[in-house]
């Protein structure tokens, strides 16, 4: 069995079952309504997969809903593997101290 590729992975799957359970409809219709396999939507749902942009926009289509709304409050801190800490606020204030920015 996969296992969950990401906080970011889960939160996103939860929030898209959520609202399917809203419209009270199954995953193979989702995934049809959206043209995805139904496989896939589980996996997506499960936070076993990451879905592309494309994807989270057919199937934010599919529920008509924003894809705002399934993506709000995620960041690239929820991600395990994210090389650095430092953004671009922190590269510039260090580059105006004279400094290099430690990730």
């Amino acid at each position: 069995m996969s296992s969950v590729h990401s906080d970011a992975a889960r939160v996103l799957g939860a929030r898209i079952r959520d609202e399917r359970h809203r419209f009270a409809i199954n995953q193979m219709e989702l995934a049809e309504l959206a043209g995805l396999h139904f496989t896939n939507l589980g996996k997506i749902e499960r936070g076993q997969a990451n879905p592309s942009l494309h994807t989270i926009l057919r199937i934010a289509g599919a529920l008509n809903v924003n894809p705002a709304v399934l993506l709000d409050g995620l960041s690239a801190d929820m991600l395990p593997d994210r090389p650095h800490k430092v953004t671009v606020a922190d590269l510039i204030r260090a580059r105006e101290a004279g400094e290099k920015p430690t990730p």
